[in-house]
């Protein structure tokens, strides 16, 4: 039974879906603090306050809600740390860095992560 579900799957390449993901979280950044910086001038009553070079999309706000979302409610503590340090945070950081300071082995901490970015996947419908 287990092996006719697997099959029901497309197989899928790991490192394809992780460098995607990983663009989606960098974005995400941005846009949320766009969304916040035009939300502020909204509420200011400054329309334009630097030239924009290209039409912001509506669909943004849309994709920095469903991030949010899937951050929140599909990741354990575990996997939303291991994201945010290595994803959202400002601060550059090494895996081994990051790894050591949660308290995980190398294998745990891959893990972790790869069980984080495969959810992600899914609840965006990347994967």
């Amino acid at each position: 039974m287990a092996a006719e579900q697997l099959e029901m799957f497309e197989p899928v390449d790991e490192k394809e879906v992780r460098r995607e993901v990983a663009r989606h979280l960098r974005e995400y950044k941005a846009l949320k603090v766009q969304i916040e910086n035009i939300n502020e001038r909204s509420a200011a009553g400054v329309k334009n306050l630097y030239p924009s070079l290209r039409k912001i999309s509506p669909e943004n706000e849309l994709k920095v809600r469903q991030m949010e979302r899937t951050l929140l409610n599909s990741l354990n503590d575990e996997e939303r740390e291991v994201i945010e340090r290595k994803y959202l945070s400002n601060k550059r950081e090494k895996d081994i860095s990051i790894y050591t300071d949660l308290g995980y082995d190398k294998d745990r901490f891959y893990d972790i992560q790869r069980s984080a970015i495969s959810l992600i996947a899914t609840a965006l419908g990347i994967i």
